[in-house]
C-alpha cells in the first residue's frame, strides 16, 4: 500500500490505537514508505492532527531500539502526514479523497459502525480504483441480517480478498503462539480433544468499569462486544484441526469450520448468564453503579458481565463444554483460556493430598503458558501438592494494532476475519440475544470490584 487513509482520524481510536500501533509498525522498519492521510470533524485542525502524529511517533523516534530503516519510514511519514475535513457519508466524497492521495489505498474506517455504513452506500464501485483495500473495525454488524447486509455492501465495492475485517486481539504473536503451541507439541496435541479433555473456558475479564464509553457500550453490552467477536474467534483457532499451511485460505477456512459446528449447549435460558455491576470499589476509586453512569439508558437492560456455554459438534469436540465469559468492573484482571483435562483413569491406593485435574492455562496480554500439575510434595513422598510450571511465549515488537495494520499494508488478510465467519458469529449467539430481550434470563447484579453474582459458578482459580 502507498496510502493509509484513516477516516474518523479525529476520533479517540486513532488517537489512542491507531497512530501508537502505525508507529510501532513503522519503527521496525518493515515498512518501506508510507503516505499517512486523515480525515474526519472539524473539531481538529490540520495542525492539531500533525501534532498528534509528532507526539505519538516521538517515543518511537527516541527509542534505541528502533532501527535506522524504522527512523527514516518514521520520520517521512510524519513530515508527509496531512490531514482534511470531510464529510464521507456524501456521494462521491470518498472516491474523492482516494484519487486525491497516491495509490493503492488502504481505507480504514474508524468511524461509528452506523457513519460507515452510510459511508458505504454512498460509495460506488466506479470510484475505488483497482487495489483499494477495505478495512471494518468490528463490530461487524448488530445481528446476523446486518452482517450479511454489511457483508454485501462491502463486496459491492472490492473484492472479498480486499476486506480486512480488523480484530486486535488476532494479532499474529497471540494466532501463531497459539497454532505453535498446539500443532508443535506431541506433548498437547492428541491430549485436546474429547477424549481427554473434560472442559474449555475463555475468560476475559477487566477491572475497568464504562470509562465514559456509554455511547458505544450501552447499545452493545458485552455480549456483543467480547464474546460474540473477540472470545469465538480464540476459541475457534484453540479448537480447530491442523490446517495444511499457515495461508490464509487453509488457516481462515478451518476456522469457518468450527464455528460452523459451534451451537449452544442448551436452551438459551440455561445456556447464558447476563448481568451488570452495581456501585462499588475497583483499582482502589469508588465506582457508580452502571444504570448511574452518565449516558447509560437504565431500561436498555445492558449487562456488563456475559456468559454463555457452547457445544463443538465434531468428533473431535462433541460433548466438551466451552464456556465464554466477559465483564467489565471485575475484582482481578484475567484474560486466559483454561483447558481442563478429564482426571486419571486410576490413582493407587495410598496417596494422600489433592487429587486434581491437569489444567492447560493460556495467557492472552501477556502471552503465557501454565501447566497446572500434581505431583509428591516435599517431606511425604506418599502427599500430593499442586505446582505450575509456567513460561511467557513469544512478544511481538509491535502493538497489536501494528500488526494489525501489517497484514492490512501487505495485502495479507491472514488475521482478518472473513465474512462467512462473521456471520456465523452472529448465529452463534442470536438465540442468547433473543432470549435475552425477550426477558427469558434474569439480569443479575453483582458489586463492581467483585467476581461476579454470588450465585454464578466461578471460573477456575490459579
Amino acid at each position: 500500500m502507498k496510502t493509509l487513509l484513516i477516516l474518523g482520524a479525529s476520533g479517540d481510536l486513532t488517537q489512542r490505537l491507531l497512530l501508537p500501533g502505525l508507529a510501532s509498525l513503522l519503527a521496525t522498519g518493515k515498512v518501506e514508505h508510507l503516505n499517512l492521510k486523515g480525515v474526519g470533524s472539524a473539531d481538529v485542525s490540520a495542525e492539531e492532527f500533525s501534532e498528534r502524529v509528532a507526539k505519538t511517533f516521538a517515543p518511537q523516534l527516541e527509542d534505541a531500539h528502533t532501527t535506522e530503516a524504522g527512523r527514516k519510514v518514521l520520520s517521512e511519514t510524519q513530515a508527509a502526514s496531512s490531514y482534511e475535513v470531510a464529510d464521507v457519508t456524501a456521494p462521491g466524497e470518498l472516491g474523492r479523497l482516494i484519487s486525491s492521495v497516491p495509490g493503492p489505498v488502504a481505507v480504514f474506517f474508524a468511524l461509528p459502525p452506523a457513519i460507515s455504513e452510510k459511508a458505504l452506500v454512498a460509495a460506488t464501485p466506479e470510484e475505488l480504483p483497482e487495489g483499494t483495500t477495505l478495512v471494518i473495525e468490528k463490530p461487524f454488524g448488530s445481528s446476523l441480517e446486518s452482517a450479511k447486509a454489511l457483508n454485501q455492501k462491502l463486496t459491492r465495492l472490492v473484492p472479498e480478498s480486499r476486506i480486512h475485517r480488523v480484530d486486535h486481539f488476532l494479532g499474529k504473536s497471540t494466532v501463531l503462539n497459539i497454532l505453535g503451541l498446539r500443532f508443535a507439541n506431541r506433548l498437547l496435541e492428541p491430549l485436546l480433544s474429547a477424549e481427554h479433555v473434560a472442559s474449555v473456558q475463555l475468560v476475559y475479564n477487566e477491572e475497568l468499569a464504562l470509562e465514559g464509553r456509554a455511547g458505544y457500550y450501552d447499545k452493545a453490552g458485552a455480549l456483543r462486544d467480547m464474546i460474540q467477536s473477540h472470545l469465538l474467534q480464540i476459541m475457534a483457532l484453540l479448537a480447530i484441526d491442523a490446517p495444511s499451511t499457515l495461508g490464509e485460505r487453509d488457516l481462515r477456512d478451518k476456522i469457518s469450520e468450527v464455528l460452523r459446528a459451534t451451537r449452544l449447549k442448551n436452551e438459551p435460558a440455561i445456556a447464558s448468564r447476563r448481568a451488570r455491576y452495581t456501585a462499588g470499589t475497583s483499582m482502589g476509586r469508588a465506582i457508580l453503579g452502571y444504570a448511574e453512569e452518565e449516558g447509560v439508558d437504565p431500561a436498555r437492560q445492558t449487562e456488563t458481565l456475559a456468559e454463555v456455554d457452547l457445544n463443538i459438534n465434531n468428533v473431535r469436540w462433541n460433548g466438551v463444554p466451552f464456556t465464554l465469559r466477559s465483564g467489565k468492573a471485575m475484582g482481578e484482571v484475567r484474560k486466559e483460556a483454561i483447558i481442563t483435562f478429564k482426571p486419571v483413569s486410576f490413582l493407587p491406593d495410598g496417596f494422600t493430598g489433592c487429587d486434581s485435574p491437569t489444567m492447560l492455562r493460556i495467557g492472552f496480554g501477556p502471552d503465557t503458558l501454565a501447566i497446572d500439575l500434581d505431583v509428591n510434595g516435599p517431606g511425604d513422598p506418599f502427599h500430593l501438592d499442586r505446582i505450575t510450571v509456567g513460561a511467557e511465549l513469544n512478544k511481538s515488537g509491535m502493538l497489536p494494532y501494528g500488526e494489525v495494520l501489517y497484514g492490512v499494508l501487505n495485502g495479507d488478510p491472514t488475521l482478518s476475519v472473513r465474512a462467512d465467519a462473521a456471520e456465523e458469529c452472529w448465529r452463534i449467539v442470536e438465540p442468547v440475544l433473543g432470549a435475552w430481550e425477550a426477558g427469558e434470563v434474569p439480569l443479575d447484579e453483582y458489586p463492581a470490584g467483585s467476581f461476579g453474582p454470588d450465585a454464578w459458578a466461578s471460573p477456575h482459580q490459579n
